[in-house]
């Protein structure tokens, strides 16, 4: 058994002392048992690990140092998480001192037209379904995938951009896209794909989680969806919430993403949107290009950033500003995550998994790709000063060093 004492508490509720025993959460305020082991926060803050909700690699060390203790890895991988063998050999990957959530392809090596075994995928571990990093054309398709995991009680995790306008596009239509001379397409696609799925998951009455919504529009269908009780959620990250497609002058290929930045209006409703509770999850994005894949003329960069080290301290920046409490913050890193999931974990709940986090908020650092502790350092925050770091995990009630 291990008490953690002298902490602070996301909220305004009295805290004197947490144990952890057995892997959970056991006690909470109480005093210690003489003969257990004690652990000094020293005035940190005491959080739930993040829970970062569609990463497309496992980047343990990158996870470590953003205090993220379970991710949902994205089915974009080579091999292709289409089938239960590739499903079961992700979720083991990380364990036991890190969790890995596999999302099961949706369609055949994601093609979009062949259903992939999505019931024996879920027994193999695949804690909900998704798209990748493009969507499903066909509408029929989509219903019947809609359907299967409306039968399986699993989540669909769905990319929103209309490919009959995006195709072989690279920013958003506008005054920088114009000014560069890139190929660029409105943001309307993601209004329209938005849409048409929305119609087919209420159809299949299927909770649809959209990974990224970046635009105002879009965001307005989901409040309106919300608003008719709809099983809707949303996420970003923080690139979209703190850059605008201005960011991409001089061709910074670091700056090349899926979906692209967009607008500074569409980028003050993004922060509005986590304001009112619209958006439900920040989330990463992590997606670590290797140098040969970045250094390359814009629209020829693969698309991607590397997220995970960044996402607390960026996220921060909301509290700061007044924008969100910190308590509401978790909410969006760790909480609702864990909900969409359906994992015992994401709270500081007796019950709960012991996926703890230690933080110092002021703690000042600057931002360097080249330091970075994970596989690649492709971040469009390089240089930035930022506050907040992650001193201690603690995963299953075990301190991680």
């Amino acid at each position: 058994m291990i008490h953690i004492q002298n902490f602070k508490a996301l909220n305004s509720e009295t805290t004197d002392m947490i144990s952890c025993e057995n892997g959970l959460i056991t006690n909470i305020g109480q005093k210690a048992d003489n003969d257990a082991q004690i652990f000094d926060a020293k005035g940190l803050l005491l959080a739930p690990g993040i829970i970062d909700l569609g990463v497309f690699s496992t980047d343990k060390p990158a996870f470590r140092f953003g205090g993220i203790t379970r991710a949902a890895l994205m089915p974009d991988q080579n091999p292709c998480h289409d089938d239960p063998a590739t499903i079961r050999y992700a979720a083991l990957k990380g364990k036991p001192d890190f969790w890995v959530h596999p999302l099961a392809a949706a369609t055949k090596n994601l093609e979009g037209t062949h259903l992939a075994e999505i019931a024996l995928m879920k027994e193999a571990g695949a804690m909900g379904v998704a798209t990748g990093h493009n969507n499903i054309i066909a509408s029929e398709t989509m219903l019947r995938v809609m359907e299967y995991c409306s039968t399986l009680n699993l989540p669909l995790f769905v990319h929103s951009e209309d490919i009959g306008l995006t195709r072989d596009s690279v920013a958003t239509s506008g005054e920088t896209a114009t000014m560069l001379g890139l190929s660029n397409a409105p943001a309307l696609s993601e209004v329209m794909s938005i849409s048409s799925d929305m119609y087919l998951a209420e159809e299949a009455d299927v909770h649809i989680h959209y990974r990224q919504v970046t635009t105002k529009r879009g965001l307005d269908l989901i409040r309106d969806a919300k608003s008719r009780g709809l099983k809707v959620s949303c996420g970003i990250t923080p690139a979209h919430l703190f850059l605008s497609d201005t960011a991409m002058t001089g061709f910074r290929t670091f700056t090349r993403l899926s979906p692209p930045l967009r607008s500074e209006d569409d980028r003050l409703a993004c922060i509005e949107a986590v304001r009112d509770g619209t958006i439900d999850v920040i989330a990463s994005g992590h997606d670590p290009r290797a140098p040969e894949e970045k250094r390359l003329p814009f629209s020829e960069a693969t698309p991607g950033m590397a997220g995970a080290e960044t996402l607390l301290s960026l996220s921060l920046n909301l509290v700061r500003d007044g924008i969100i409490t910190i308590d509401r913050l978790f909410d969006l890193l760790s909480r609702n995550p864990a909900k969409i999931l359906g994992i015992n974990a994401g709270d500081i709940k007796v019950g709960l998994e012991a996926d703890i986090i230690l933080i110092d908020i002021e703690t000042p650092w600057q931002v360097d790709g080249n330091a970075m502790q994970g596989k690649a350092g492709n971040t469009p925050f390089d240089r930035l000063p930022v506050q907040g770091r992650v001193r201690h995990m603690m995963k299953g009630g075990k301190i991680i060093y």
